[in-house]
């Protein structure tokens, strides 16, 4: 099936990228393997992250087809290109259908975003991870690709005023090496280890990120455990409506101890 409309819309946000001047660093891009299926799995912290996560397959010339809730392919706006772009919908009240929409795409060669927090973390750091990530690729057969992704958050976030005309902004996108579902053994490990590799990676975008805040109005878009204003994760859970506050596991503080 010929690529209509996935092909021009990189074209325009490339476009916008140069009229904006963001200083894109793209890291591991050579992890996207040129033929066959894989899963991008990427932390979550901005309404934009596909965008930049999909970027990151451009040196290996993929397209990314990306699971995405129901609601945005019935909006009169972003359906026609959700559905031209051929992305995946998640009907929640159906998941398992949108599970084995995804998994035939990846055996038939595809590479599928997932953003595996199931949505955007306020606090900035890594929340619960859903485990059907882990499932589809062992069930496919193919590896995870962690990636973190950073400075989106200041374009367009939840809870935050929408900046897209912001210019100069250092966005960060890191791809890990791939994580083959085989040398696991089970999907729990194999997700344990995403998990790790996803916190170092985010841990790294983060110590290396160019830009610090202009003042203490701006340091919304930095987590509270760098100092930053962003709600701690338990206080994100709670504005989020969720019934309990996110405990972060030990992994996830690894690298902090080490910093």
């Amino acid at each position: 099936m010929p690529e209509l409309v996935y092909p021009p819309v990189i074209a325009t946000a490339k476009t916008l990228f140069r009229v904006l001047d963001l200083r894109l660093r793209v890291e591991g891009g050579h992890h996207v393997p040129r033929s066959g299926g894989a899963v991008m799995a990427s932390n979550h912290i901005s309404y934009l992250d596909f965008i930049f996560c999909g970027f990151g397959a451009q040196q290996s010339r993929r397209l990314v087809r990306f699971m995405a809730k129901q609601e945005v392919f019935t909006n009169r706006y972003a359906g026609p290109l959700m559905r031209g772009m051929r992305h995946i919908p998640v009907d929640r009240r159906n998941g398992a259908g949108s599970y084995a929409t995804a998994v035939s795409a990846l055996r038939a060669g595809e590479v599928v975003g997932v953003f595996p927090e199931a949505t955007i973390s306020r606090s900035f750091t890594l929340k619960g991870t859903k485990s059907g990530v882990a499932r589809m690729a062992d069930t496919a057969g193919v590896p995870v690709l962690p990636v973190a992704l950073w400075g989106t958050q200041r374009l367009w976030t939840k809870g935050r005023p929408k900046t897209l005309t912001r210019r100069h902004t250092p966005i960060t996108v890191l791809i890990g090496e791939p994580l083959a579902p085989a040398d696991f053994g089970t999907s729990g490990a194999l997700m344990g280890e995403l998990r790790r590799q996803l916190t170092t990676l985010i841990d790294r975008a983060q110590r290396e990120y160019p830009d610090q805040p202009d003042g203490p109005e701006d340091t919304w878009w930095q987590p509270a455990h760098l100092g930053g204003s962003a709600p701690t994760p338990e206080q994100a859970a709670e504005l989020d409506g969720e019934a309990r506050p996110v405990r972060r596991p030990k992994a996830d503080l690894v690298g902090e101890a080490e910093r």
